[in-house]
């Protein structure tokens, strides 16, 4: 027969086993709930330049899809982008850099899509070619001369990706990005959106003051229009491979807030 001690000892363990187990529900659900995040490269690119940003994300236990745009038509892009929002089990924040805003500004009308990140990205409206979109902005240097292919596809030099679309990057990494940038369908540029995600989901913008391939004014006139949470940095247009950090911490607010901000009236 156990005395009254053991009893007493057998009723503590199971008050502290008891305890540990609360504690340690907050922390499941709070990690239950964040949401994926999807990644959309831009023009002139791959999946490859998110990958500073990813392992940032990764480490925050989030679940990270990096998308591989063909850029051979806005079409194929947007059906790529929702591909990669299908295959997610829960929620997601959707990013996208440059072209990709245009990409997601369609592709985030899927009721997954939380919230949405523009880093340096275009960011139209119904009715708005992406083309068009620049004229009243000085011409951006990095696309000055691009390579244009016999099939319509265009592409960037070394020497404009080096000096002009990614100027704050060591030579050698940006030659890198030269070497695996991806050529896009010039037609692509002819795009308009059929729905525009912005208008009635949270957004953040991150503009590039540095912008030498989408004029900085642009970018800031993409960004009030939408009312997003805006973040300006210091660095070329891919920030996301010069300022990784700062780039994954303006994400991960969008995956903290974005989920309170969309049961609020849309902006």
């Amino acid at each position: 027969m156990n005395s009254p001690v053991d009893g007493k000892k057998r009723i503590a363990s199971l008050i502290v086993f008891g305890l540990t187990l609360l504690l340690s529900i907050p922390a499941l659900a709070d990690g239950a709930k964040k949401p994926a995040i999807v990644l959309v490269h831009g023009a002139f690119a791959d999946g490859s330049s998110w990958a500073k940003v990813i392992p940032i994300l990764q480490a925050k236990g989030y679940n990270v899809t990096a998308v591989q745009n063909p850029l051979t038509s806005f079409a194929d892009d947007v059906a790529a982008t929702k591909r990669a929002l299908a295959q997610q089990e829960g929620p997601v924040i959707l990013v996208g850099h440059s072209w990709a805003g245009v990409v997601i500004t369609e592709a985030g009308m899927d009721p997954k899509v939380l919230g949405l990140v523009y880093v340096a990205a275009f960011a139209p409206d119904q009715g708005e070619a992406v083309g068009d979109l620049g004229k009243a902005y000085p011409p951006p240097p990095a696309l000055a001369a691009p390579i244009v292919d016999k099939e319509g596809f265009l592409s960037l030099s070394t020497e404009a990706v080096v000096k002009h679309f990614a100027s704050d990057l060591p030579a050698s990494e940006a030659q890198v990005v030269a070497a695996t940038q991806g050529p896009i369908s010039g037609s692509a540029f002819g795009a308009q959106v059929s729905g525009v995600a912005w208008k009635t989901k949270p957004s953040w913008y991150i503009v590039s003051k540095l912008d030498s391939a989408i004029a900085p004014d642009e970018e800031r006139f993409f960004a009030k229009r939408m009312k997003a949470t805006t973040t300006e940095l210091n660095a070329s247009h891919v920030s996301m491979l010069s300022q990784p950090k700062a780039v994954a911490a303006v994400i991960m607010d969008a995956a903290a807030k974005a989920p309170v901000a969309g049961t609020s009236a849309s902006h």
